[in-house]
């Protein structure tokens, strides 16, 4: 028995139905994950070292190795906030395992609190996967009153493992490098009602 006309429409109607929710539930995926990628990259750089990401570490190193590496410190700020930042040292010279603290200044010059965040990576790229911090002021937000100074600290260290590394043996210096950049405030909701109340 053949099928009626009518039921071939309605057999359409949901072959179209069916792709139209797999269109829809596809492009709601690939939305999903679009906002998902940044986040989820970070968190492989920092897990990982991919790309020069320096690695967080929960505590020191459990053992010093033989090699001694110059670790080099860069400084910059972007994006027009009004800071001067330097690391208080150019360079050490810092054995595997050994734990340091190096310190970068930082001052705002503008007459207003500023907050800003430190975006950082290590050079060369292979040296990220073995560049532990323990503390950094670059793991959180930084807010600077009118012509404030602040020092500010990174603990770290280089893991012993890269002495057996391949691609580590020809490295003899690395540079850990940071960049301020602003961080755009958002009005607080009572200053935002009152915007709204003056604009009536």
């Amino acid at each position: 028995m053949s099928e009626l006309p009518d039921d071939q429409g309605t057999t359409k109607a949901r072959a179209h139905r069916r792709i139209a929710i797999a269109v829809a539930g596809t492009s709601l995926f690939m939305l999903g994950m679009s906002f998902a990628a940044v986040p989820l990259y970070e968190m492989f750089c920092r897990t990982t070292g991919f790309g020069g990401t320096p690695i967080i570490a929960k505590g020191p190193a459990t053992g010093v190795g033989e090699r001694t590496l110059t670790v080099r410190f860069d400084a910059n700020v972007g994006g027009g906030i009004p800071w001067t930042f330097e690391p208080e040292i150019g360079q050490m010279r810092l054995r595997t395992g050994e734990t340091a603290t190096v310190f970068y200044k930082v001052v705002n010059k503008s007459d207003k609190p500023v907050t800003g965040i430190a975006t950082y990576n290590v050079a060369p790229d292979q040296v990220g996967g073995f560049f532990n911090k323990i503390s950094c002021f670059c793991f959180t937000e930084q807010t600077l009153g009118p012509g404030e100074t602040m020092d500010m600290p990174v603990v770290f260290y280089l893991d012993p493992s890269l002495e057996n590394e391949e691609t580590m043996r020809q490295v003899q210096s690395l540079t850990l490098s940071y960049t301020f950049m602003p961080v755009r405030q958002k009005s607080p909701v009572a200053a935002a009602k009152e915007a709204d109340k003056a604009n009536l």
